[in-house]
């Protein structure tokens, strides 16, 4: 009886088995991989577009005598320097447009570390500004002068390190800074005229003009936020204070009496004025993605 239950059991079991073996089989699907995290590092080229505005558009001009061939005792140059006017304004703002390239190192998964040089062309050119001035001058005479000045930066550009923090995988937050370069010009015309009592005739006349266009270097620093929206490409929002610093011309003028060409006094104009402003730009980067993944601490 045993042998025969024994037996039941290993056959209860063997079809068991081949039943089971005989059922189809599922599998849990696979999952697709993750996305890999967006690559910063890498070089970089982009375009940018703006505004930009100036921190102080004024010129400011003074004169200053420069002697009488009569004598001191006669000197018309000091009511003639007296009567240039100190303060007039220039170009103050405009549109700011170029083009960027750079290099990004991303560490730590969240901190970025690069380097961006760019240059744009600038509409900030300002039309003339034209002032008058009256002073006294010697023996009850009058001195009368205009003076007209322009100023403006033609381009500017930058060579700046950047220092960001990865607030999303996508999103950059920094701050950034560097060396500055601009071509700046400044002009000024002067003409000024001793009148004969209070607005008489004209006793003597002298004209100058005086000019500087150069590229000029200073400082520049700021900070901006830039979203990497598909692979490869990213948008940024940037603003930028530059310091070109101050510039200073001077030129002097020679007063002829009317009607002949003796000179009556001489005197001295110095123009000058800071080029110092804002840039709010937003930019395009396309992104070469060349460097290697980023570097991870392990603990």
């Amino acid at each position: 009886m045993k042998k025969i239950a024994l037996a039941t059991t290993l056959l209860a079991m063997t079809a068991g088995s081949a039943l089971a073996a005989d059922l189809p089989s599922t599998k849990a699907p696979l999952l697709p991989p993750p996305p890999p995290p967006p690559m910063w590092t890498g070089f970089y080229v982009g375009l940018n577009a703006g505004g930009t505005w100036a921190n102080n558009n004024q010129i400011w001009t003074s004169g200053f005598p420069l002697g009488d061939p009569a004598g001191p005792a006669a000197d018309e140059s000091l009511g003639i320097a007296a009567s240039v006017p100190l303060l007039g304004g220039g170009g103050s703002g405009g549109f700011i447009g170029g083009g960027q390239i750079g290099y990004n190192y991303q560490f730590y998964n969240s901190f970025l570390i690069g380097l961006e040089a760019d240059i744009q062309g600038l509409t900030s050119n300002g039309a003339a500004s034209t002032s008058m001035g009256v002073a006294p001058v010697f023996n009850n005479d009058t001195g009368l002068s205009f003076v007209s000045r322009s100023r403006g930066v033609d381009y500017i550009g930058t060579v700046r390190g950047r220092l960001g923090w990865l607030f999303t995988p996508t999103l950059l937050l920094y701050g950034t800074g560097g060396f500055a370069y601009g071509g700046v010009t400044l002009n000024s015309g002067v003409v000024s005229s001793e009148l004969n009592g209070f607005f008489g005739p004209i006793n003597s006349t002298g004209i100058a003009a005086s000019a500087f266009a150069d590229t000029r270097t200073g400082w520049t620093a700021g900070g901006g936020v830039e979203w990497m929206f598909m692979p490869n490409w990213s948008a940024k929002v940037e603003y930028l204070y530059y310091d070109l610093g101050t510039v200073s011309i001077n030129t002097t003028m020679t007063g002829f009496d009317t009607g002949t060409a003796n000179p009556d006094w001489f005197a001295g104009v110095n123009t000058r004025t800071r080029f110092d402003g804002h840039i709010v730009r937003a930019g395009l980067n396309y992104h070469f993605n060349w460097g290697a993944a980023p570097v991870v601490a392990k603990y």
